[in-house]
């Protein structure tokens, strides 16, 4: 067993601060907010995309460090997938059988993922989740719509993708709904109708297993999750998908994505020019 006087919190403690995370200026705390309403908003207008919104607010506006904002990331996305997923499984819009087949594989990269990150440091992950923001942006950009393929379900790649996707979600924070949603419908034959809902319940389900294991990582680090703050972004984070799930029916998609694409850009070269330089140093 540890010492528990060798334990650390990730921030000093001062006045103002709480156990992970040193409480910003009014102002930052705002756009923090609002933040996670966007990270609801759009899960729930476009059943992707949001989640990769949570690792910058927790790590920029809320300045949490690298790994801490990662690890919580997870929970968050999870939370707020979880309770996005609803409403479609409710409207029996959600294809548990793949679920299982792609989110089982997914648990157990996650895992992986999870595991890997004790030995990646922080600075790195960040770089790698600059890149994966880029690639969710040119994702979202893309003009053409997917469309189911003709050729049987390939169970194979299925698993290989879905443990993919879980590795990248335990080691940088994302949910992967960008990647999940065309796998289910070009290597699942999932109709676009379910594929939305049936990401989000995959989604859940890796970051969950991924933020289980992350727990034990942080932990050997000496660093401790803000449970107040985490639990505030993601209840907020649950109101905007909500919300953003009765917009959907009503706004174009194509344009929600363009622009939320343009917006990815923006924040994956921001991301990358913060991180960049500090890893070749």
């Amino acid at each position: 067993h540890r010492n528990n006087a060798n334990r650390r919190p990730a921030r000093p403690a001062s006045d103002g601060c709480r156990a992970a995370i040193c409480w910003p200026g009014r102002l930052t705390l705002l756009a923090a907010l609002f933040g996670a309403l966007a990270i609801g908003l759009s899960l729930g207008l476009l059943g992707s995309g949001g989640s990769i919104l949570t690792v910058p607010v927790l790590h920029y506006l809320l300045q949490q460090p690298e790994q801490v904002a990662i690890g919580g990331s997870l929970l968050v996305v999870g939370l707020i997938a979880a309770a996005a997923c609803v409403p479609y499984a409710m409207a029996r819009q959600v294809d548990w059988r793949n679920v299982l087949w792609f989110g089982l594989p997914g648990m157990l990269g996650a895992w992986l993922g999870a595991s890997l990150a004790r030995w990646v440091p922080g600075t790195a992950q960040l770089a790698l989740f600059a890149f994966v923001m880029l690639a969710a942006a040119w994702r979202m950009l893309r003009s053409a719509p997917v469309a189911a393929g003709d050729s049987r379900p390939n169970l194979v790649a299925i698993i290989a993708g879905g443990a993919a996707v879980g590795a990248l979600s335990g080691l940088v924070g994302v949910g992967g709904g960008f990647l999940i949603v065309p796998a289910l419908v070009l290597l699942a034959g999932v109709p676009m109708s379910s594929a939305v809902g049936t990401s989000l319940a995959v989604i859940a389900l890796n970051s969950f297993t991924g933020f289980g294991k992350y727990q034990q990582v942080l932990e050997d680090k000496g660093l401790a999750l803000d449970w107040h703050v985490l639990l505030l972004v993601a209840a907020i984070g649950v109101v905007g998908s909500f919300a953003g799930n009765r917009l959907g029916r009503r706004l174009p998609q194509s344009t929600l994505r363009r622009s939320f694409g343009i917006f990815l850009v923006v924040m994956g070269l921001f991301v990358a020019i913060d991180a960049g330089p500090r890893l070749l140093h």
